[in-house]
């Protein structure tokens, strides 16, 4: 990994329950503007180059990798970096309550130690593997270590089915009534049990399923404006006010032509 960035992102995503995220080469060209989130954030620059800011006007610091607390301002920089990984964590979640426990609504930095193992796997995963089950196992196993939590998937029938009646409607507008029917509860007891067992709100889980719907359309070849109509979003200014809120930039700056979605859009082909 000793090559220079690309002078424009080119990266993929990776989600799984409570957590997505981008692994990538390259930048938009300049800092991603300050933001804020719900999201607990980790970002690793590799082999070095990573710059971050913790508030509207902190200081610029150089590290090897940051978490940025739940709600808490701050920016990045990785046009140094031959590769990124930008993790966003549900706070809700067991590994989210561990990570806001160690931060305390603070910026931490992490030295090159504790990331190297998980830099150097995740280079293999990425670009020699071009595996997303590969890639997506390191990010875990790298979070399980820093949270010292195992991650947990929801078990429970009766939410169960409500999580497949969401992604069967992932397009569609739904109530807490109705996804309660669905679950044969109601809609209060249904709202504890499905914050129990997923670590996050209805509203909140809607909205990140469709934006998971969002970018793995991307990573197949689809259009902004296909993947925002196809996710439930107005248009694609909808999704991009939503993914600047949660993100800090626009879909349109990230390239999903990494060697996952390269590798994705041609099973794609093959099957049509």
């Amino acid at each position: 990994m000793d090559k220079p960035a690309a002078s424009r992102y080119r990266g993929d995503f990776v989600a799984w329950a409570g957590v997505c995220g981008f692994i990538g080469e390259g930048s938009s060209g300049a800092p991603i503007f300050p933001h804020s989130h719900y999201a607990i954030q980790l970002t690793i620059g590799a082999p070095a180059g990573l710059r971050v800011q913790f508030g509207h006007h902190g200081e610029w610091k150089s590290c090897n990798a940051a978490m940025f607390p739940s709600r808490a301002t701050h920016t990045i920089d990785v046009t140094g970096c031959a590769m990124s990984v930008v993790l966003f964590i549900e706070p809700e979640t067991p590994t989210g309550k561990a990570l806001s426990a160690r931060l305390q609504g603070q910026l931490e930095l992490l030295d090159a130690d504790t990331v190297a193992f998980a830099v150097t796997n995740l280079d293999r995963a990425w670009r020699v593997e071009r595996s997303y089950d590969a890639v997506k196992a390191v990010c875990m196993q790298f979070l399980q270590q820093i949270s010292q939590t195992a991650t947990r998937e929801p078990s429970d029938p009766r939410v169960l089915a409500a999580i497949e009646y969401l992604r069967q409607r992932v397009d569609l507008p739904v109530s807490l009534p109705e996804v309660a029917k669905v679950a044969s509860l109601s809609p209060e007891r249904f709202r504890h049990l499905f914050v129990e067992e997923t670590g996050m709100p209805l509203r909140t889980y809607v909205l990140w399923r469709r934006l998971l719907h969002v970018w793995t359309l991307l990573m197949n070849g689809e259009t902004l404006s296909g993947a925002a109509h196809a996710a439930g979003f107005a248009d694609s200014a909808h999704l991009t006010r939503t993914a600047r809120t949660m993100f800090g930039l626009p879909p349109s700056v990230l390239q999903m032509n990494g060697p996952l979605s390269v590798r994705a859009k041609a099973q794609q082909h093959h099957l049509v």
